[in-house]
């Protein structure tokens, strides 16, 4: 009943949680030079030309049109008004219509969303199936060569940023240098007759497109999950109640496998909760490096073009996920290790 009223605690809290967080975001981007009003005032400028009201410098605008440029994005009604307005009216901007798309910001992000949940699905389970049984492997084997070189090839891993890994292979498997593989396609999602393809050939194509960028986002998290695995399972192992397992006659597959590893597990359950956000996951270099239309190059454009309204969608999507993954790491930990309490 505690842990109930624990996680109660927890889903109550990420209301307020996300307000703040949303109304910081949501005042900032009101401030930042660059936003709706000015771009439609050039646009205005610019569609005048030589017919409109010259100045000095050139055309110009009464202010009468500037004031129904401000009313029209609802800057002559005070911060708290227009935030209200934004979480209820637009439904956390999801309905809120895209300055560059011309669209509502949720048919803009919907129409991302597979491209990003393919990646980063895909990326995330890749992570945990490798480095969790590779992690468990160097701890069990710590010392030894399989150790070391498994090591030279972690640090190596990590050593190189992604977007240089990325390139390399692009230069190596892409047929971008003339006498090397040409095995994947340069960059993209899918091929430009997907949709005549059967549906064999679709997965075949998408999993030729995605298998280079998805080898780059596991690299860049790749040390660190294989060597806490290594790390925590290596503490346990030298625990006094896996010395009083043997002690007592146990196998030393009972100590490890039984005991041991179920509590060095725990650490690492700190990154379940990633599955929720792992729509935005995919690094906004490695996307762009390999012309990804996905969530991070989409947060990235609204930034640089200024579309508020996208980008707020954006966020209040990553917050609230990001918010339910936290919970669900804890509900991770109690599954792993029952004896934790969390009102200690």
């Amino acid at each position: 009943m505690d842990r109930l009223h624990y996680f109660i605690r927890r889903l109550l809290l990420v209301i307020p949680t996300f307000l703040v967080i949303t109304m910081v975001c949501f005042g900032i981007s009101q401030l930042v030079p660059g936003g709706p009003v000015e771009q439609m005032t050039r646009q205005m400028l610019g569609a005048q030309g030589e017919g409109g009201p010259m100045t000095a410098s050139g055309p110009a605008i009464s202010d009468e049109q500037r004031e129904a440029i401000r009313q029209h994005f609802e800057f002559d009604k005070p911060f708290l008004v227009r935030y209200w307005n934004w979480l209820v009216r637009d439904r956390v901007g999801m309905l809120k219509r895209s300055t560059r798309f011309q669209r509502p910001a949720w048919d803009v992000i919907r129409s991302r969303l597979p491209v990003s949940l393919v990646f980063g699905i895909s990326g995330f389970l890749l992570t945990y199936l490798i480095c969790v049984p590779l992690g468990i492997a160097k701890a069990l084997r710590h010392g030894g060569p399989f150790d070391l070189f498994s090591s030279l090839l972690v640090f190596v891993g990590y050593a190189i940023p992604a977007f240089a890994f990325g390139m390399l292979l692009k230069m190596l498997f892409c047929g971008t240098v003339e006498g090397l593989w040409d095995i994947f396609p340069v960059g993209g999602f899918q091929s430009d007759d997907f949709a005549v393809l059967p549906f064999r050939d679709q997965v075949k194509d998408i999993f030729l497109h995605m298998f280079l960028p998805v080898l780059c986002y596991v690299i860049g998290s790749f040390a660190v999950l294989t060597l806490l695995m290594k790390n925590s399972l290596l503490e346990q192992i030298g625990a006094d109640y896996v010395r009083t397992v043997y002690a007592k006659g146990g196998s030393s597959a009972r100590a490890i496998w039984g005991h041991a590893l179920r509590n060095a597990l725990i650490p690492i359950a700190t990154g379940f909760g990633g599955i929720f956000t792992v729509m935005f996951a995919g690094s906004v270099i490695i996307e762009t490096l390999f012309d990804i239309p996905g969530m991070g190059l989409l947060g990235l454009e609204a930034i640089v073009s200024r579309d508020y309204a996208v980008f707020m969608g954006v966020l209040a999507l990553t917050s609230i996920l990001g918010l339910v993954g936290n919970i669900f790491s804890d509900f991770c930990y109690i599954l792993i290790d029952p004896r934790i309490d969390f009102n200690r």
